[in-house]
């Protein structure tokens, strides 16, 4: 008869027939008694009233009777602790059993029973087991280690026992290494302060890839997951882990074979571009990616995100398989939608036909989320592969001449899209589009209509009465509609102002006076004022030339890319998002990928800090010391803009309205100002040239006249002439070590290597990174900027905040041509000696503005005293006079 009959409905007054029954002293009376207690038990009756006598039941030689005391030990302990601690002398005893089985036993339930009164007496029979003969007690203390420092961290640190398990990774048996390299692991994640365990060398590495090949399949993950924490001393050691490594990506158990990807795509960062082995990698990796595929769908999910990350960061491990991406008509909705994405990130120019002929056919499915996510595919794909566009353009007029309401809307949403990308390509189709404008009821459709309509109304005759049809109705419209229409509208009067002017009248008036929302009411001000006083710059405003769109805008950025990558198989690759994000007390660490210069061998096996990802970089603009409280408040809050000419019409509203300084484009110089500053041309950057003003603003003085000065060239005063290098009292030592002639010493002059000044992460995806050095008797900064954002840069400039030694930039900052998406530019900059002069804490500090497109970013730099020195040994700026005192002195 099998077990189920101890879980049948019991009789009252049964708890004291079993207390009868576990004090009897036949053996499999009792056996029977504690199978029924621990029936009781799980399904949810409460029998603690017994732990007395079933603990008297732990003196057996029965090995299942053992297991089920100990197995109601564990459960009741926690409410009984008392009472638990008549088990202790028990466990001691087991401990030392002949049996192995019972050994483990013991110390496995000490380690689950999280009582403080019993972890006490855990610490010598887990020591005992630690260092026991037999593998599998060794493996289960290894497990119970990590259990006690979830309870006692303290205890396990004075007690040695992490030492122990260091010692473990050297054992004979595969299963109790990995079980110690799994502890390990445990303990340093839950470690408070973060230090690392054990550190990786050579032998311990190939200790484990021993190991890896005999241990379980979870033994097998978590040595891959130690081993992808490694950095190999070069690529040969990279590529001679990775050859043993790559067998796992056969195995059966998904887990592994993710473990298995995320140490090589790890390790082929460093191996050299050009690699024969590489590319052999980059073909084995692919096989197993596409198995996981055929796995259940919850695997299939977890397997297409990680996948989703790869694709991203090498898209040619997949570029062929384009076809095992192709949506099943049985599959999750879940599932279809990521295979969706990853079919957009795989479309090229050599496989859009294919693409395009499922996405069309995906969008007469039923599944209305889908269809829709399906046709944003195919406007995405015409975004990314210009070739296409209009073979894309093309599917969409098809799908909108089904007249499926839910289709049109959403072809009408990437439409507007693909107008943006290709302005002036497509706009034959507008006609078609107006056809559809009855039928819109969704915000999104409605506002992408009226946006196009707005956009091309020259080209379209009846426009006015277009977006007049909209205005009738225009406060029961979404916030986007309004937003959208108003401008359209004003778009409208700006290109045709003799038949528009009553309709924009209305829409100012509906926006301004009958509104509720900020946003729109803002909106109406500026237009208003902007068309009253300026109509003009209202043209060059509103009708400016807007930025191309990119497709790569949902990529994941680079720097959090390259992060996931190191958590392939985890939940932080199935979120997308780093593990601080999700799991408390994880925001100091984070894990980075190895780059191909080689590096030292000997690492962490668990993720790197924070902190050394970057080289010790001054932080940006760092906290202000006393006396100096006032400066750095006037930096942050520094107006790099010309202040504006006319007084504000509103009594009051200050100059600059909002919350951007005036001059960046964000707002305009003042209600009654002229809009200097505002919209396409901000005032100093890249816009038209303003007129010089006669005073400059109190924030301008920190500055020295503002970053319009150093593009436009005006203001700056011109670089003080520098004297002859060597001069007459060098003699016979200037002609030695040719420091005559200069560039005789441009070779020899020291020049510090470069140091990351403004990480990507605080500059918005722009990275600067330089030294200062001198040539020819001039400091000069050398700068490298890098784009890690997800867009263009440009319109650049600098300025340097009142330092030490007076420097400044002797010419404007001269990047003529933007800088694309991960492209890296080589920058030096003259410095003059000649600027106003404060005293700094530290003297050498350097604080800077570097300015784009983007923002403004601030940060600081210490200058190298060496490069000030000029080659007579002199600090530069000292007169005769000066000299002569330090003569006489």
């Amino acid at each position: 008869m099998t077990d189920s009959k101890y879980f049948t409905t019991t009789k009252k007054g049964e708890i004291y027939e079993l207390k009868a029954d576990l004090n009897s002293d036949k053996k499999e009376k009792k056996k029977e008694a504690v199978k029924k207690v621990i029936a009781s038990m799980t399904v949810g009756k409460d029998v603690s009233s017994l732990f007395p006598d079933v603990v008297n039941c732990m003196q057996t030689d029965n090995l299942e009777l053992k297991k089920l005391v100990y197995l109601y030990l564990m459960n009741y302990a926690k409410s009984q602790p008392d009472m638990a601690i008549m088990a202790v002398n028990t466990f001691v005893k087991d401990c030392e059993d002949t049996n192995p089985l019972i050994r483990a036993l013991a110390v496995r339930t000490m380690g689950c029973i999280r009582v403080d009164k019993i972890t006490a007496y855990l610490c010598d029979p887990l020591r005992k087991c630690l260092k026991d003969e037999d593998p599998y007690v060794q493996k289960t203390a290894a497990v119970c280690v990590a259990k006690l420092y979830d309870i006692n961290p303290q205890l396990v640190e004075d007690q040695g026992f992490i030492d122990q398990l260091r010692d473990l990774l050297t054992a004979s048996n595969p299963m109790v290494v990995a079980n110690a390299v799994a502890a390990l692991s445990e303990i340093n994640d839950a470690s408070p302060s973060g230090t690392t365990l054990f550190d990786l060398n050579a032998q311990t590495i190939n200790k484990l890839l021993t190991a890896l090949n005999e241990c379980t399949e979870w033994g097998q993950i978590f040595i891959l997951d130690s081993l992808s924490n490694y950095t190999p001393k070069d690529d040969r050691e990279a590529q001679s882990i990775c050859e043993r490594v790559t067998p796992r990506l056969a195995h059966a158990n998904a887990a592994v074979v993710l473990s298995a990807v995320k140490v090589l795509m790890k390790f082929m960062e460093m191996m050299p571009v050009d690699s024969e082995y590489l590319t052999t990698l980059t073909r084995k990796l692919a096989p197993p990616l596409v198995t996981l595929l055929s796995a259940e769908p919850e695997v299939q999910y977890v397997a297409l995100r990680n996948i989703n990350l790869i694709v991203q960061k090498r898209p040619e491990i997949l570029k062929q398989e384009m076809k095992v991406f192709f949506v099943k008509y049985n599959d999750p909705i879940y599932v279809k939608l990521e295979k969706l994405d990853i079919m957009i990130r795989l479309a090229a120019q050599g496989n859009i036909a294919q693409v395009l002929a499922e996405l069309k056919e995906y969008a007469t499915e039923v599944d209305v989320d889908f269809v829709r996510k399906s046709v944003r595919a195919i406007g995405r794909c015409a975004i990314k592969i210009e070739q296409s566009a209009e073979r894309c353009v093309s599917t969409l007029l098809d799908l909108i001449q089904t007249k499926v309401n839910y289709v049109v809307q959403e072809a009408i949403v990437v439409i507007k899209d693909i107008f943006r990308k290709y302005p002036n390509k497509y706009e034959s189709i507008i006609a078609t589009l107006c056809e559809n404008l009855d039928t819109l009821d969704e915000p999104e459709a409605r506002a992408s209509m009226i946006w196009i309509i707005g956009e091309y109304a020259e080209r379209i005759d009846n426009a006015d009465e277009l977006l007049e049809s909209f205005l009738e109705g225009f406060h029961d419209e979404n916030t986007q509609v309004q937003l959208q229409l108003l401008t359209a509208i004003v778009k409208l009067f700006l290109k045709r102002p003799t038949d528009t002017q009553e309709l924009v009248q209305q829409v100012l008036s509906l926006a301004t006076q009958d509104s509720d929302n900020p946003d729109l009411r803002d909106r109406g001000y500026i237009y208003w004022r902007l068309l009253s006083t300026d109509p003009a710059a209202a043209k060059d405003v509103v009708l400016a030339n807007k930025p191309l769109i990119s497709e790569e805008t949902d990529l994941i950025e680079p720097t959090l890319l390259d992060e996931l990558i190191c958590y392939i198989g985890s939940l932080a690759s199935v979120y997308h998002k780093p593990p601080s994000a999700f799991v408390e007390g994880r925001n100091a660490t984070r894990r980075v990928l190895p780059t191909r210069a080689p590096g030292s061998g000997s690492t962490s096996p668990e993720s790197e800090t924070a902190a050394a990802v970057v080289p010790q970089a001054p932080q940006v603009i760092p906290q202000a010391s006393q006396g100096q409280s006032d400066l750095i408040g006037d930096l942050l809050g520094m107006d790099l803009g010309p202040p504006a000419s006319a007084p504000s019409a509103f009594g009051g509203a200050p100059a600059g309205f909002g919350a951007a300084p005036a001059g960046f484009g964000a707002a305009p110089a003042g209600f009654g100002a002229s809009p200097a500053g505002f919209g396409a041309s901000p005032a100093g950057f890249g816009g038209a040239p303003m007129q010089a003003q006669p005073e400059m603003s109190a924030g301008l003085d920190l500055l020295g006249g503002g970053l319009d000065s150093l593009i436009g060239g005006g203001g700056m005063s011109q670089p003080a002439p520098q004297p002859m290098m060597g001069g007459g009292n060098m003699g016979a030592l200037g002609d030695i070590f040719s420091l005559a002639s200069g560039p005789g010493l441009a070779t020899g002059m020291y020049v510090e290597p470069k140091t990351v000044w403004l990480p990507a992460a605080k500059g918005k995806g722009l990275e600067v990174s330089g030294t200062f050095g001198r040539r020819q008797g001039q400091v000069f900064m050398d700068m490298t900027f890098t784009n890690k954002a997800m867009q263009q840069m440009s319109q650049f400039a600098i300025q340097l905040n009142k330092n030490s030694f007076g420097l400044v930039p002797a010419s404007p900052l001269s990047i003529a041509s933007p800088l694309n998406m991960n492209q890296t530019l080589d920058v030096s900059l003259p410095l003059n000696t000649n600027g106003p002069v404060q005293r700094m804490d530290p003297i050498n500090s350097l604080q800077v503005a570097v300015k784009n497109n983007i923002d403004v970013l601030y940060f600081s730099s210490p200058i190298p005293l060496h490069a000030l020195f000029v080659e007579t040994g002199e600090m530069e700026g000292m007169n005769e006079q000066d000299r002569s005192k330090g003569k006489r002195k």
